[in-house]
């Protein structure tokens, strides 16, 4: 399904963004595309169960419920999302309060482990859905 595709290449591209925002202290900025990152690999996950969530807390609940409380994944994962989008309100949202530079770096190197571990299990679907 070209939309997963689609989703996975746009995570990838986000994490990039991350990492030059971090470059360039703009930390907020940083967190926000951690989170989206995170977000896109999961919805791209949800559609290959044909489930897609209408929110934010859509996708995250759905995630948690599917694949998280099933164990096709580790809790961390789940509370790792929940965290990153914590983090993303107040990135974006946020007045007075900061995002500092080890918080960047620490939701980073989680996204960039969340996007790994979720893209190792779409990339066997993807293969395989690329044969039909």
């Amino acid at each position: 399904m070209k939309e997963i595709r689609d989703l996975v290449e746009k995570a990838d591209k986000f994490l990039r963004t991350a990492e030059y925002a971090l470059d360039i202290r703009d930390y907020d900025s940083c967190v926000s595309r951690c989170y989206y990152a995170m977000f896109f690999t999961a919805e791209a996950v949800l559609l290959t169960e044909g489930f897609s969530g209408s929110s934010h807390k859509g996708v995250i609940s759905l995630f948690g419920e599917r694949f998280v409380k099933t164990g096709i994944f580790e809790r961390n994962l789940g509370k790792a999302l929940n965290d990153a989008y914590d983090k993303r309100l107040v990135g974006d949202y946020g007045v007075g309060f900061t995002i500092t530079e080890e918080e960047a770096k620490d939701l980073l190197e989680t996204a960039q482990n969340f996007v790994q571990e979720l893209t190792n299990r779409l990339k066997g679907w993807i293969e395989t859905e690329g044969e039909t």
